[in-house]
């Protein structure tokens, strides 16, 4: 059986309408003060995405919201969640955006997350980027680097990444 995992959602967002959800929790994610509510609506907002084509522009609103996360919010977990979207989404746009923060980010939850995203979605073409990673002044990071790199070669020739094989 499997478990499923309940967000609150104390404003019932998840009952608007998929454009009004959208525009409800950008704007949390990008003016509330309340990190827990920005991670509700990382959520919520993946959880659209999910059963949205690629070609769905609501897909594309979702992983530029993603991104904006990536680059701009302060919080370490908020960030952590963005990148667990990405990869659970398979929002392979956003490669860049999960190699930049692996590399870049200020938080090692952060780097760790954005490099584990990286392993999940078989982003085989970043496994040298991902090297730089290994000389990370967190054994965290430096250890999820180690660990991505030898899962991403032993995956390599083992088909294409469904997001519903970790889901």
């Amino acid at each position: 059986m499997e478990m499923a995992i309940e967000i609150y959602d104390e404003n019932k967002l998840r009952d608007l309408p998929d454009e009004q959800r959208m525009s409800v929790c950008e704007r949390i994610i990008k003016n509330d003060s309340d990190e827990s509510k920005r991670w509700d609506a990382v959520w919520l907002i993946g959880e659209l995405a999910e059963n949205k084509t690629k070609d769905d522009p609501l897909f594309d609103k979702a992983a530029d919201l993603m991104e904006w996360v990536l680059k701009n919010d302060n919080n370490g977990v908020v960030k952590h969640e963005a990148c667990y979207q990405i990869a659970g989404r398979n929002m392979r746009s956003k490669i860049p955006v999960l190699v930049d923060s692996a590399l870049n980010d200020k938080s090692i939850l952060t780097k760790h997350e954005a490099i584990e995203s990286l392993g999940l979605m078989r982003a085989f073409d970043a496994i040298d980027l991902i090297k730089d990673a290994e000389v990370d002044p967190s054994i965290d990071v430096r250890e999820t680097a180690r660990f991505v790199i030898k899962r991403l070669r032993r995956l390599q020739d083992q088909g294409e990444y469904k997001p519903t094989n970790i889901l």
